[in-house]
């Protein structure tokens, strides 16, 4: 189990007449190698959420444990804490600094400790991973596209060798190439490297494609945790917390209310797709 919260509460401006809830008894467990989207409207207490996993910010009372041991415990380094658990905050481009690239990728192994010859090795494996080649380089990252400084940020995180990874909105201001090119990053990242993704998002449609599981906050208490199509069924109730279905789960309910034989538990345009021609008795592959 990479991480575990037990009765989780955190309160801004505590003790003053400013006080704020913003986690209210959040119990929650992150296994190694899931993909999890976390949702909720604007204030549900996500970013609060996902900034304890690594210790940015401490729980009011509660416990969080990183394989098994309190993160609040004496002697936990919350240094190498943060080097396992890597977070990258909305806008990560606006944290690009260094004059090239590479220099930029290297930043964290350096902070590390690791030698050049490490940290060389860490930046260029990371690279690839998020598919910047070695024409990008020595580019100054105030050139790239929105897509391209967004996946050398990811890489600059990735370049700690992270256990677990977890993204607020990493997709937020993208045009559609540039979100595709990100989420098909992290796909690939959690099939093929088997790291473990938190993925925070106000895309229904992407957390619908991607993810194993959906956490939902709502006034910084956890609601639903579950499967997409669990989570999704219950879309009137998502509605009254400011979230929605994905649109072609809509579809489908208008299609069944319509008359036509289509289960409503639909929410991918592909899955949405072969359960109409299904319906309709039309195989594709026959056809071929």
């Amino acid at each position: 189990m990479a991480i575990v919260l037990e009765h989780v509460e955190y309160k801004y401006s505590e003790g003053t007449p400013m006080e704020t809830e913003a986690l209210h008894d959040v119990n929650l467990e992150i296994k190694d190698g899931e993909f999890i989207g976390l949702i909720g409207h604007t204030g549900s207490g996500k970013s609060t959420l996902i900034q304890h996993l690594n210790g940015l910010v401490r729980a009011t009372s509660g416990d969080i444990r990183y394989n098994g041991t309190s993160i609040y415990s004496e002697g936990f380094s919350m240094k190498d804490l943060r080097s396992r658990v890597g977070l990258v905050f909305q806008y990560p481009e606006h944290q690009l600094f260094e004059t090239d690239v590479f220099t930029d990728v290297c930043f964290g192994p350096k902070n590390q400790g690791l030698s050049e010859e490490e940290r060389t090795v860490r930046a260029e494996e990371a690279l690839t991973m998020v598919g910047i080649s070695s024409d990008y380089y020595k580019k100054s990252p105030f050139d790239l596209s929105g897509g391209e400084k967004r996946r050398v940020a990811i890489a600059g995180v990735l370049a700690m060798k992270p256990e677990v990874l977890i993204l607020d909105e990493p997709t937020a201001g993208l045009d559609p190439k540039g979100r595709d090119e990100i989420l098909g990053v992290l796909s690939r990242l959690h099939r093929e490297q088997g790291l473990t993704v938190v993925l925070v998002s106000h895309s229904m449609e992407d957390v619908a494609r991607y993810v194993d599981r959906i956490i939902v906050m709502n006034h910084g208490r956890l609601v639903f945790n579950d499967t997409p199509k669990r989570v999704f069924a219950h879309y009137k109730e998502l509605e009254e917390m400011g979230l929605a279905a994905p649109q072609v789960t809509y579809i489908a309910h208008a299609l069944r209310d319509a008359g036509f034989p289509m289960k409503t538990d639909v929410i991918t345009v592909e899955e949405a797709e072969e359960k109409i021609l299904c319906t309709l008795g039309w195989n594709r592959e026959s056809e071929n």
